[in-house]
Order: structure tokens, then C-alpha cells, then sequence
């Protein structure tokens, strides 16, 4: 069961993809939801699965468009309105877009930052509002492995971004040390998704099914760990080498 200091979970970008499997593997395990995306009609299809398994699970939505600032603090606030407490928030939306710097898409590194790292930075803002309030909670930042390292062409801005959401988290987390918030930073591996829907999972080593990733992230979501990387195998070890290796022995693993 969850855990009772915990059950009730905001979900940002949970309409599909990895906010969808961790609200379907949150609720199985008693939490209560508050769920926000872009795509309401998701959302409905996503309630009425959970309800269906469990009648006695409670799911709130709204739409939300994380990249509106104004939005973001009306539904949060909302949320808490609804429950009374926000006891975890989780900071799922994000967007995979990029190109190689100058080559005339700036336009898709920009929308990839602001939707990453600005919106992000405003989901924070207003989940820590909420916390601060009630003197307690537990905020996890999803970022990404391939924040452990500058990452080449198509992935630079990503990289970027996925980087600076996890040191903005781990600022709070220095902050905060001691008190009764605590603030989770995960880096998901290749975990199949609708952001990667294209890449050939038989091409890509390590890519663990959706299910099977998330499972990783609710354990560790769970557990209220400091940071984690997951799953934990392949990119636990991974994650050393591609913070250390020189880039010519980097670029034969990646």
C-alpha cells in the first residue's frame, strides 16, 4: 500500500508515455491521483482505465499546457484545492525535439527549452509554493542519462535542458536537507515511450519496455531516493562512463 504521507500525487504530462504507465503503477499501489496534459481526451481514457481496476481510486484532472505559466499555478493551486494536500509532485512533461546548433532550427531547440527547462522551472515554483505551506512533501524531477554528459547534434539542446532540471532540483534538495521535503532526481535510460515511438528498440541497446522502465521509476519514486538512475542496469554503471570516458571511447558506446 502507499505510503500514507504520500498519497496523494500530481502528475505532470501524464496523458500518455511514462506519465501514464506511472500513474497506472502509482494508483495499483493506492495513491490517489491529481493528473495534467495537453490532451484532455487522454486523460478521460487514462481515469476511466484506472477507475476500472480500482473503483476506490481517486483521479482528478486538468488540462494543462506546462509552457503557460499562468496555467501551471491555477492548476497546481487547484489540485490542492481539491485534496486538501498535494503530498507528491511529479515533473513528467517534456518534449524530445532538437536539431544540430546551426542548422536552422532554432526554432525546435527553443520550444525543447522551454517546454524542459522554463516550464519545468515553473512547475517547481509552483509545486514548492504548495510544499512549503503544508511544511512537507516530496518532489521528483524526471530528468534524463543524457544529463550526465554534453550530448552530440540532435540531442545537444535535450541533453542541455534534462542537465539543468536536475541541478535545479538538486539545489533544492541542498536547501531543503533536514527539513520534511524531500526532492527525487531520476535518470530514465531508453524506456520505450511515445517520445521515442520512432527509434527501432532492436537497434537500441538497453531499451527496457515501458512497463518494465517505470517499474524502476515508481520503485525509486517510492523509496524517496536522493537520485537514481533507471533501471538501474544497464545505466547505473553507464552512467560512470559517461561522465569520465573521453569522448573517442564515449562515441563507441552511444
Amino acid at each position: 500500500m502507499a505510503d500514507p504521507k504520500r498519497k496523494n500525487v500530481l502528475i505532470t504530462g501524464a496523458s500518455s508515455g511514462l506519465g501514464a504507465e506511472m500513474a497506472r503503477q502509482l494508483a495499483a499501489k493506492g495513491h490517489d491521483l491529481a493528473l495534467c496534459a495537453r490532451r484532455a481526451e487522454k486523460l478521460d481514457a487514462l481515469k476511466a482505465e484506472i477507475l476500472a481496476a480500482d473503483p476506490q481510486r481517486r483521479v482528478e484532472l486538468r488540462a494543462l499546457d506546462v509552457t503557460d505559466d499562468d496555467q501551471v499555478f491555477e492548476v497546481f493551486r487547484g489540485f490542492a484545492k481539491d485534496f486538501g494536500t498535494i503530498d507528491r509532485v511529479i515533473i513528467n512533461a517534456g518534449l524530445g525535439k532538437g536539431a544540430p546548433l546551426g542548422t536552422g532550427r532554432y526554432d525546435a531547440n527553443r520550444e525543447t527549452a522551454m517546454t524542459n527547462f522554463v516550464a519545468a522551472l515553473a512547475q517547481s515554483e509552483a509545486a514548492m509554493e504548495i510544499f512549503r505551506e503544508q511544511n512537507a512533501g516530496h518532489l521528483v524531477m524526471i530528468s534524463s542519462m543524457s544529463a550526465m554528459r554534453g550530448m552530440p547534434k540532435a540531442m545537444t539542446t535535450y541533453a542541455a535542458t534534462k542537465a539543468g532540471v536536475a541541478h535545479l532540483a538538486e539545489g533544492l534538495r541542498y536547501e531543503l536537507y533536514g527539513k520534511p521535503i524531500e526532492v527525487t532526481v531520476l535518470y530514465p535510460g531508453y524506456i520505450s515511450s511515445e517520445m521515442n515511438e520512432k527509434v527501432d528498440p532492436a537497434k537500441t541497446k538497453g531499451m527496457a519496455t515501458t512497463e518494465v522502465g517505470v517499474r524502476a521509476m515508481v520503485e525509486a519514486i517510492e523509496k524517496e531516493k536522493a537520485s537514481a538512475c533507471v533501471p538501474a542496469l544497464p545505466w547505473a554503471p553507464m552512467s560512470k562512463l559517461m561522465k569520465h570516458a573521453p569522448i573517442p571511447v564515449l562515441k563507441k558506446f552511444l
